[in-house]
């Protein structure tokens, strides 16, 4: 019983840290953004609002990764995950998803 109890405290420890572990960005929904504020733009606009939205997730995606990483690292030396200390890029990542399904919207309606 005394095992199994152990055991059991043991388990339960381990998951509640992992998941508390940064996310990775593949598993990170987007953020609502509103299409409408970018409608004031020309195609050739939406296009580079895009590319650049795309290369800011690119980014923030590699860190939100780097953040994950060290947390799996750590939780095995010291048993709290890195990013509980100093934050991830969970939010970032999220608002860039959005901003770029928001752009994409605005370009099917304008027909770009």
């Amino acid at each position: 019983m005394i095992y199994f109890t152990k055991y059991l405290l043991g388990s339960l420890l381990l998951s509640l840290v992992l998941s508390s572990c940064a996310t990775r960005p593949d598993s990170i929904s987007a953020s609502h953004v509103a299409h409408e504020k970018f409608m004031i733009n020309t195609c050739s606009e939406l296009s580079v609002l895009r590319a650049d939205a795309r290369t800011d997730l690119q980014t923030y995606s590699s860190k939100q990764n780097t953040k994950a990483n060290w947390d799996f690292a750590t939780v095995f030396f010291v048993l709290i995950p890195a990013s509980q200390l100093s934050g991830d890029h969970k939010a970032d990542v999220a608002l860039f998803k959005g901003t770029i399904e928001a752009i994409e919207t605005a370009q099917a309606i304008k027909g770009c």
